[in-house]
């Protein structure tokens, strides 16, 4: 079954946990969008949760609820060392990750067998290729210059959180385009970059000095709206800061959110 770019993009590591495997996040980049190098990351991170635990579901039970929720499963399990003997002890949502993980991977070996067919993709990645840049690049002149429509750019681009790719003066960033629109792309890159440098605020993220990152702590009556309001963010910021899916939190829980200073 092939897969369309950007089919995973939707992130899995939470902030520091993405941070500690080299996943750099700020207010215009977030390279847990970005299917190449979460998907490498998540590789050396199931690598590590497979030393610790010896056991291919342990690791990706950890992987969903954290090595600390884990471990609390198996000391409360008497010292059980299969994800089978702790899964009564896990998170509600961890009991159900792992059974899920096994059913996905057998529809998809067996897919034929139950006349599953893939659903189409916006674009294969063999048609695609990237370009490397570091000046500012906004892509509505990106659209307008290369005839790519700013929802593809996104679609194929899902690390960059404004519309825009940041300037870069000491590395590049990689853009993600259909492979014929590649040498459009060089034609026209003078007349992009200088269009680009204008500076529109209506793009532009708050200053990183004026954020300040509180570690919240879920108490008993929270809900996802009322912490919102008293931080002046929106739900969906708390869910996509914290990779929630929906919105159930749980007592005990710690979210991380970005607020502004006054």
């Amino acid at each position: 079954m092939s897969r369309g770019l950007g089919d995973v993009y939707k992130r899995q590591f939470m902030y520091l946990t993405g941070k500690s495997y080299g996943l750099y996040v700020d207010s215009y980049i977030d390279e847990r969008r970005d299917p190449y190098l979460e998907t490498e990351a998540a590789c050396r991170y199931l690598k590590f949760l497979h030393a610790i635990y010896n056991d291919w579901s342990l690791a990706l039970a950890a992987y969903n609820a954290g090595p600390g929720n884990v471990n609390k499963a198996i000391r409360r399990s008497g010292g059980k060392k299969t994800y089978w003997e702790v899964r009564p002890y896990l998170p509600r949502e961890t009991r159900s990750y792992v059974p899920a993980f096994i059913a996905v991977n057998y529809v998809m070996a067996y897919a034929d067998d139950y006349d599953l067919r893939k659903k189409p993709v916006k674009i294969e990645y063999t048609y695609t290729d990237t370009v490397h840049v570091n000046q500012r690049v906004v892509y509505e002149y990106l659209s307008a210059y290369t005839g790519v429509e700013k929802e593809m750019l996104s679609f194929l681009n899902p690390m960059y959180r404004r519309q825009l790719v940041p300037a870069n003066a000491e590395n590049t960033y990689a853009i993600v385009l259909p492979k014929e629109r590649v040498s459009v792309f060089i034609i026209n890159s003078d007349s992009i970059f200088a269009k680009s440098a204008v500076v529109d605020p209506k793009l532009e993220a708050p200053s990183e000095k004026n954020q300040e990152v509180v570690y919240y702590k879920v108490r008993s009556g929270d809900v996802l709206g009322k912490i919102a309001q008293r931080y002046g963010v929106r739900v969906s910021d708390l869910q996509e800061w914290n990779n929630l899916r929906g919105t159930r939190i749980n007592v005990g829980q710690r979210l991380i959110i970005y607020t502004s200073r006054p």
